[in-house]
């Protein structure tokens, strides 16, 4: 990761230095020509940040990185003996957050209004939506997360749910540049933990729920809530308002959280004080809401389904409201809000049975999606999905039990095997599913799914959502879910 172009001023280690609370000394005005955490790429003025790693340490390479031209080496602990005297060493507690702040330094500039959620499920509908009222409100608008970057023109590219740290402040400068005034983010919880967020200039920040994810990088679920309560408790300013989902699991204790760490806390929910969901009137494949806003009461149509998307809606017009908006020109902007590609899209039908695709692979989303459907659904409810390899194993029988409650018939096949026996991730599925149906093959699994289907059913294929590729050990095979199922569809038909 090395940057060197399109800085916005003039950068020095002496600025560089007074942005991480340092001091430069007599290397004050020497000019930064670039920055990376890979020593292979650092040029001559280039700052070589040595962070620590799970199975590499950046220290190990502080003399290849001065000589190859590093002028300043900032890391974790006292200098190097080895180091030149020509190289500049700064120690800091910690060199990731130290490489975030330097990237807000060096890019500047960030859009008036950036408001960041963070949570297990929800994140990606969440910003989208945020971005999408923005929109319709009159705002430059844009979005940065799973789905990449999407400006206020609808073009996208990137694709990580938080992005390094420079990459991040890169995107920031540059959307400023270009007028954006509104962004939202989604803050993932190995973000927040490698400090990749530190230095963006928060306006207010959000929490969706927690569930089960991740315990491949957390040791266990309160740290992965602790690592999600960072954005309140060390990032977003006191005084800036957190907006809590009180119908999300743990929306409580993160309300309670928020609240400890100095913010004035919007609640939404069945029990929120500040949006009040009243009910919920199901219409098709839409929804109308009879909400409350500080004791006045408004309706409001959702054209998408499950309660789920009723919570990401109703946290992302939270975020029009505290940053200004007027409720009578919010809650009616929720009646254009487009599905995020993958959450639960509609991609077809065959025999009049609907076919949805959906990103769920963690159990409450597989949950969530299950439940959307079934009032849709007079005859079967049919879903497809498996789990990845080299994460968590012990949410698959989890989610085999959830898909075995939920639905009337369950096709159990690969997604993402990476490096484990694909055999070995089904059968710990169907441990909790015994009656389902396993087919190996995906696209094969989706074609007996929807070639099955009749009047009245309804097809969920879960887990991928808007990936276009299937990591088979350190290949990554192109398939797409959406794209599987049209082609099945149009043969079919």
């Amino acid at each position: 990761m090395a940057h060197s172009a399109s800085f916005s001023a003039s950068p020095t280690i002496g600025g560089l230095a007074a942005a991480l609370g340092q001091e430069a000394g007599a290397f004050a005005n020497v000019p930064i020509a670039g920055i990376s955490v890979d020593h292979r790429r650092i040029k001559p003025g280039f700052v070589f940040f040595a962070l620590p790693g799970s199975r590499v340490d950046g220290a190990s390479f502080t003399h290849h990185a001065a000589a190859n031209g590093a002028t300043l080496i900032i890391g974790r602990g006292v200098r190097p003996s080895a180091l030149d005297l020509t190289t500049h060493y700064l120690a800091v507690e910690d060199p990731r957050r130290a490489l975030a702040l330097a990237a807000a330094y060096l890019y500047p500039r960030q859009p008036e209004i950036i408001v960041a959620v963070t949570g297990t499920a929800g994140k990606t509908s969440v910003v989208d939506f945020t971005r999408q009222i923005f929109a319709a409100l009159g705002h430059r608008a844009a979005s940065l997360g799973t789905l990449g970057v999407i400006g206020p023109d609808g073009a996208g590219y990137g694709g990580l749910t938080t992005p390094d740290p420079v990459s991040l402040h890169e995107s920031l400068d540059r959307l400023a540049s270009e007028g954006v005034s509104h962004i939202a983010l989604e803050a993932s919880s190995h973000g927040l933990d490698q400090k990749r967020l530190d230095g963006v200039r928060l306006y207010a920040a959000g929490f969706t729920n927690l569930g089960r994810d991740h315990l491949d990088y957390h040791p266990t679920l309160d740290a992965y809530f602790a690592a999600k309560l960072r954005l309140f408790e060390a990032l977003l300013p006191k005084d800036a308002p957190a907006l809590i989902n009180l119908d999300g699991d743990r929306g409580a204790e993160a309300a309670v959280a928020a609240g400890l760490a100095g913010h004035p806390v919007f609640t939404i929910g069945r029990h929120g004080q500040d949006i009040t969901l009243n009910a919920i009137t199901p219409h098709g494949f839409g929804q109308s809401l009879d909400l409350t806003f500080r004791g006045t009461a408004y309706e409001a149509h959702l054209p998408l389904m499950g309660a789920f998307q009723v919570q990401n809606a109703l946290l992302a017009a939270g975020f029009a409201l505290v940053t200004g908006e007027k409720p009578e020109r919010v809650f009616p902007a929720l009646g254009f809000l487009k599905g995020v590609p993958g959450r639960l899209e509609r991609v077809g039908a065959y025999r009049a049975a609907p076919v949805f695709v959906d990103y769920a692979h963690k159990p409450e989303a597989l949950e969530h999606a299950l439940r959307a459907l079934r009032p849709c659904v007079s005859g079967r409810l049919v879903v497809v999905f498996g789990c990845g390899g080299n994460r968590d194993a012990g949410k698959r029988p989890i989610m085999g039990e959830i898909a075995a409650r939920r639905a009337d018939h369950v096709i159990i096949t690969d997604d993402n095997p990476r490096h484990e026996a694909p055999e070995a991730i089904r059968a710990a599925i169907r441990a909790a599913a015994p009656h389902a149906l396993e087919i190996p093959d995906r696209a094969e699994a989706i074609r007996a799914a929807i070639s099955g289907l009749e009047p009245g059913d309804a097809l969920l294929i879960a887990g991928k959502g808007h990936e276009s590729g299937q990591i088979i050990g350190d290949a990554i095979i192109p398939f797409s879910d959406h794209a599987v199922a049209q082609a099945i569809i149009a043969e079919l038909s």
